[in-house]
């Protein structure tokens, strides 16, 4: 790369002297494309499991890669960017520390999101992304392209793969589960199916909270397989699980959640979901899709980054008010409310068009 000091200095150092500086726009913009860089190294140092490492105190790069067995020069070169955004810090005797920041990289910490950050940075998303033009000339994903297949039926036939995706949406909802259950007020009693739940995370924060209702937890057989519901002797009794295609049935109940679900599929695939949801929901119940919301405007947002996730790796989009207004239309649902929790994600509430 080149050098990107002052004119007169990268003439000194054999540059384009008589060239202008990069202005501030110029320079942003290069830092922008380099930005790539640190989700690699934050998942190398995240495979290494150097924060497990670092736990107890700092220590000397050599002592360090020996027990991550890495590369010890390589492994300074990875810390040294990483601890531009806090999560690490080099001392005067080059040794490293975990700082506040890094700590949730630890595998063993409560509210962990390792197995997150490896899966938002595994190949699944990673390669796809590189490959965004594609999207831009056809409209569509280019993971079929790339891995022979669409995106869950890569899953169903590759059991490593899988699991990585499980364990990274388990971890990103250890840390949102609590605070969404508790920013609805969901009724006292009564029936809760969780479709497409996973590993029952969402559940059973629902359940915690409100002691009087019993779940159900809906979702393809390999995945339910690895549900952890009967890890909370507390839920003992209160809940099952059933296994199906979401896209055709759905367990009865009185309130249907449906949680990062829509966003992965098309408009039309949404409304067919919708349906099946409406079908099931007992008089008087609700359809809670829990996802992100886009802001119309041009403030930051994870979902506007999320949005092109879904664009190149999966079929589906993250959506505006509007957009989620008319695919529950289109599902004979009438949306009721948005309730804003403390996560990146919203509730959108629904309830029949004909129990309004």
């Amino acid at each position: 790369m080149g050098y990107t000091g002052t004119a007169g200095e990268r003439g000194a150092h054999g540059g384009d002297g008589g060239g202008a500086a990069l202005d501030g726009g110029g320079a942003a913009l290069i830092d922008a494309a380099l930005g790539f860089v640190f989700p690699a190294a934050l998942r190398a140092a995240a495979l290494a499991r150097v924060a497990d490492h670092l736990a107890d105190g700092p220590r000397a790069p050599a002592e360090l890669a020996t027990a991550t067995e890495t590369d010890p020069a390589a492994l300074t070169r990875v810390l040294r960017l990483l601890a531009t955004r806090g999560l690490f810090s080099e001392d005067e005797q080059g040794h490293f520390r975990l700082e506040a920041a890094g700590q949730a990289l630890r595998s063993d910490v409560p509210g962990s999101v390792r197995d997150g950050v490896l899966m938002i940075t595994d190949r699944t998303f990673w390669l796809p992304a590189g490959r965004m033009d594609h999207c831009l000339s056809t409209g569509g994903s280019v993971f079929e392209e790339i891995f022979t297949r669409p995106f869950f039926d890569h899953f169903a036939q590759d059991a490593k793969t899988a699991a990585v995706f499980h364990d990274g949406m388990a971890a990103m909802s250890r840390v949102e589960n609590g605070p969404i259950a508790a920013a609805y007020d969901f009724p006292k009693t009564g029936t809760v199916v969780d479709v497409g739940g996973g590993q029952g995370g969402f559940l059973a924060a629902i359940l915690r909270a409100g002691p009087g209702l019993s779940g159900v937890l809906y979702d393809q057989a390999h995945v339910v397989a690895g549900h952890r519901l009967a890890d909370d002797a507390a839920l003992a009794g209160r809940w099952s699980t059933a296994e199906g295609d979401f896209f055709t049935d759905v367990p009865r109940g009185d309130v249907v959640v449906l949680k990062r679900i829509l966003h992965d599929w098309q408009d039309e695939q949404c409304v067919r979901l919708l349906r099946a949801c409406r079908r099931a929901l007992a008089p008087g119940g609700r359809v809670l899709v829990v996802d992100a919301v886009i802001a119309p405007d041009n403030r930051p947002h994870q979902a506007k980054d999320l949005d092109l996730l879904m664009m190149a790796s999966l079929v589906g989009r993250e959506r505006t008010y509007e957009d989620f207004r008319a695919v529950l239309t289109e599902a004979g649902l009438r949306l009721t409310r948005v309730v804003p929790t403390p996560t990146v994600l919203s509730i959108v509430e629904a309830q029949a068009v004909d129990d309004a």
